[in-house]
């Protein structure tokens, strides 16, 4: 476990953040600016003295008020990946490597060069200097380095922050890689809601100083201040499901959720791989008949879990489907039209073209990981 229960004061901020989320996994903090974040990075790093608490990973203790322990930053053994990459200038891309490298034990070691030069696509740009490379090159060299210095915790500082839409999409892949190949603990600061979901396994939201909800992306999915956050055009619920195998005709997917059968396109699909998808309430239809004669592919059969009214004309409707939940939104007029109510039996109808797969482990079940912190 990551177990964080801290007090920091800044001037006239104040952090009191607590949470445990397990690890190895991605741990991402999300928040809107000015909640903390980069607070609370700052002090795990080691960079920031709190005023009372704790900071444990795992068996290790970082710091602790009450028994007077504070390891400092050197001790900790913490990758940093920050914004703008921070790497030596007058060095090229593999002098940085070796930086890192250097600054691991070899008893320690898990993770080798060779291969994290192949996984972050960097072995045509070993020979060249910082200057010539994109910002999404910058960036892979950060993590690449920060990784060779075979750390307990690999700290992102929102390190996509700084680059644009297209070296976003360039970096994600790799981030993916990095977290599917090694269970070295990560935590991501990022304020955006489409890398939470690509990436974390576990989400803590941030807001004025305090760790108000951590869980899963699924868990905190309709939680009403995430919904502030993000907005209600990005509300959605988060599902994990299973590849059970792919249609020979149309060369669809299908995903097993439950008893229940989702089909969408996702190319090189293979049976048992797992995949996280995000289905926005905007694009949920509900039905209270079965459904006939649709071209819609999905039809997931459930309940009425709740009905909340929003701004405006709308009602968030939440709808059980067996152990998971969906949400859909709709008009006032469509909840009295349908008689929709707690228990009603309905069915929520997706098109297979909007469903939005936010990650994809390629990986077949079963195939290891390499970790500094089992």
């Amino acid at each position: 476990m990551l177990d964080v229960d801290v007090t920091v004061r800044r001037g006239t901020f104040e952090l009191a953040a607590r949470f445990a989320c397990p690890t190895p996994g991605v741990v991402a903090l999300f928040g809107a600016s000015g909640a903390g974040k980069t607070t609370l990075v700052h002090a795990l790093a080691g960079l920031l003295r709190p005023a009372a608490g704790h900071i444990r990973l795992g068996a290790r203790t970082w710091f602790d008020s009450g028994a007077g322990i504070e390891l400092p930053a050197e001790r900790r053994r913490i990758g940093y990946v920050f914004q703008d990459a921070r790497l030596f200038p007058h060095l090229e891309v593999s002098g940085n490597l070796d930086y890192g490298a250097k600054r691991a034990p070899r008893a320690e070691a898990f993770a080798d060069r060779d291969e994290v030069v192949a996984l972050l696509g960097l072995g045509a740009l070993l020979g060249r200097r910082v200057h010539e490379l994109s910002g999404g090159e910058r960036q892979r060299v950060a993590l690449a380095r920060a990784l060779l210095a075979q750390p307990h915790l690999l700290l992102l500082d929102e390190p996509l922050a700084a680059v644009d839409i297209a070296r976003r999409e360039e970096v994600l892949p790799y981030l993916e890689s990095l977290r599917d190949r090694y269970a070295v603990p990560m935590l991501y600061v990022s304020h955006q809601y489409e890398e939470v979901l690509r990436l974390a396994s576990s989400v803590v939201l941030l807001e004025a100083g305090k760790a108000i909800a951590s869980g899963t992306p699924a868990a905190l999915s309709a939680h009403p201040r995430l919904r502030a956050l993000i907005g209600a055009e990005a509300v959605g619920a988060v599902l994990e499901a299973t590849v059970a195998g792919v249609e020979p005709a149309g060369g669809l997917a299908r995903l097993a959720l439950g008893t229940q059968v989702l089909r969408l396109s996702l190319p090189g699909a293979v049976s048992g791989a797992r995949v996280r998808l995000n289905i926005l309430a905007r694009d949920v239809i509900l039905s209270t008949g079965a459904p006939r004669g649709l071209s819609v592919r999905n039809a997931l059969e459930g309940s009425i879990a709740a009905l909340a009214d929003e701004d405006g004309d709308s009602v968030l409707a939440t709808v059980a489907v067996g152990e998971l939940s969906l949400y859909a939104r709709i008009t006032r007029a469509a909840v009295e039209d349908l008689g929709l109510r707690e228990g009603l039996p309905v069915w929520a109808l997706v098109k297979a073209a909007s469903l939005r797969t936010q990650a994809y482990t390629r990986r077949e079940p079963g195939a290891a990981a390499t970790s500094s912190d089992q």
